[in-house]
């Protein structure tokens, strides 16, 4: 075991020589003009991010397509209460299917060839769900239509992340975050004047433009790198930071960095539980599930449900969060690398609570019918500040951290526990929604409540602050806790 550690502390020393020494070039005087006209080749960059968060759109016109389509489904295909949850949730079932199959797909088949796989499964789900006359079409599309966006969820970013020059990838990476939020918000508006057929179809619009624009944008690099193709490696990082740029030193610290990996001991997944990792893995377990256990896809996925409950126009009500959840995670995005991670998590957290709370109190004001007049902007004040709040950071913080606190080594097999996790707690939230607003509307909201509660206990208590920290120091803290 000691061996093992000493290769692999040997082995992280080994992979930050070569990227020190990058750092050094620069600092020691680059020629000027050479850095100059590297910067004015970033199109291609900046084109090949465009088309891969396509996918990110999909993803969010797969998750905002249950909310305002709930009552006209139900309605025309005469599904009980049961039969639709079975069908808003199962989204998230497939995705978590979609999770665990991503990393050796883009592995197999190359990051490209990943988001071809996740856009012809997410074409024939939507294609199931237009042309469904009942529940089993229904479900069997939205099974495809999950499997697809859980797929994205993990090829978009690490493919944006592995083309991106390094002082370009924190701005890329978060048009992820971002475009997800967008299409979730475009699917509520447009939703209110589509109908559910045709809703469904408009979900195949950015598949159309990812598989146009995958014919023209070059594969991941690294990818191509890690699968030893020499000559298609140099001419995609060539043609990514442009035909007159020396790539010369970039290539070589790659395939250094490549080389250097393959060093490193792959732990088995039940290792991950072993004392020297255990802490990662719960500060990345634990803040998916702070994330999806607080309500957010419930909420989500059947928001104008809750305002048509409340006595609030549904169409204005969604229109609204629609918008303001776009705003939002723009700003978080904007602020992360400046307030850090842990306030803005704590923030979000205790602007969850209390948004819980204003919900849950106009749910017990109209059930014991009080005040009633007040109850649809309470419920409303309660929803809004309750995305405003997961949108500041609940919603992208978790997985920023998550990028950051796991060792190299196990990054692979620590992020695929992590996103599972949270893939299952987005199922368990959307399949028992509906049964617990039947249960008790305010108890529902009161149990949320709790639940983001400890989410700010353990963001107090175990999680660190990570902003400004190289990922060596972040592991030296860690392990020295």
């Amino acid at each position: 075991m000691a061996i093992k550690e000493d290769v692999e502390s040997s082995v992280q020393e080994h992979i930050r020589e070569p990227l020190m020494q990058g750092e050094k070039n620069l600092a020691d005087g680059e020629d000027r003009s050479s850095q100059k006209s590297s910067q004015g080749h970033h199109w291609m960059v900046y084109f090949s991010t465009f088309v891969a968060v396509c996918g990110s759109y999909e993803f969010g016109a797969c998750a905002g397509y249950s909310s305002p389509t709930q009552s006209a489904i139900r309605e025309d295909l005469s599904l009980s209460l049961a039969e639709y949850s079975v069908f808003g949730s199962i989204l998230t079932f497939g995705a978590m299917i979609g999770a665990i199959t991503s990393g050796p797909i883009a592995d197999f088949v190359g990051r490209k060839g990943a988001m071809r796989v996740s856009a012809a499964v997410g074409t024939a789900g939507w294609l199931a769900i237009y042309f469904a006359e009942g529940a089993l079409a229904l479900d069997i599309g939205r099974l495809a239509t999950g499997y697809g966006m859980g797929l994205f969820s993990y090829v978009v970013p690490v493919f944006i992340a592995e083309i991106a020059p390094k002082d370009l990838r924190g701005a890329l990476t978060t048009i992820n975050q971002f475009m997800i939020c967008a299409a979730v918000s475009v699917s509520f508006i447009i939703g209110t004047v589509l109908t559910w057929r045709a809703l469904a179809l408009t979900g195949l619009i950015p598949i159309v433009v990812l598989l146009l624009g995958l014919f023209l944008i070059p594969e991941s690099p690294r990818w191509l790198a890690k699968t030893r193709r020499e000559k298609e490696f140099e001419a995609a990082l060539q043609k990514l930071r442009g035909k007159d740029v020396d790539i010369s030193q970039e290539a070589a610290e790659i395939q250094d960095y490549i080389v250097t990996l393959e060093l490193l001991p792959k732990p088995t997944f039940l290792e991950l539980f072993q004392k020297r990792y255990s802490r990662s893995v719960i500060i990345g377990v634990g803040l998916m599930v702070c994330q999806q256990f607080g309500g957010i896809n419930g909420i989500c996925f059947y928001t104008g449900e809750i305002f048509e409950t409340a006595g609030f126009s549904s169409s204005i009500g969604t229109i609204t969060y629609a918008c303001l959840q776009v705003v939002v995670t723009g700003l978080g995005a904007a602020f992360i690398d400046r307030a850090g991670r842990k306030p803005l998590l704590l923030v979000s957290a205790s602007g969850l609570v209390l948004g819980c709370i204003l919900t849950a109190i106009a749910f017990y004001m109209k059930a014991h019918e009080l005040a009633l007049q007040a109850v649809p902007i309470l419920a409303v004040t309660g929803i809004l500040l309750y995305i405003g709040s997961f949108s500041i950071g609940m919603g992208a913080v978790p997985w920023v951290v998550m990028s950051e606190i796991f060792p190299i080594n196990i990054k692979g097999r620590g992020g695929s526990l992590a996103t599972l996790v949270n893939w299952f707690g987005a199922w368990l939230c959307s399949y028992t929604f509906n049964f617990l607003m039947s249960w008790s509307s305010y108890g529902t909201f009161i149990l949320y409540a709790a639940i983001n509660a400890l989410a700010i206990v353990f963001v107090v208590t175990v999680v660190p602050e990570t902003k400004g920290r190289t990922l060596e120091q972040i592991q030296a803290a860690i392990n020295a806790a």
